[in-house]
């Protein structure tokens, strides 16, 4: 697992959270905030599993005879 990965989960957790904060206390703002972290962080996850792979790919290709 990488950087991004890590910190896209966290993200998407912290959103998720923020959300529904604001969904139980009537606050719109929050609850956009919060699906717009949401959303953030599933972007960055994306990003850390491309690079991921990319990486795994590599040492896959380095490995071959």
């Amino acid at each position: 697992m990488n950087k991004n990965q890590i910190e896209g989960e966290v993200k998407k957790v912290t959103g998720k959270i923020q959300q529904k904060v604001g969904e139980a206390t009537g606050n719109t703002s929050q609850q956009v905030k919060g699906a717009g972290k949401r959303i953030e962080g599933r972007f960055q996850k994306n990003i850390g599993d491309i690079e991921q792979a990319v990486d795994d790919s590599v040492k896959k290709s380095r490995n071959k005879p």
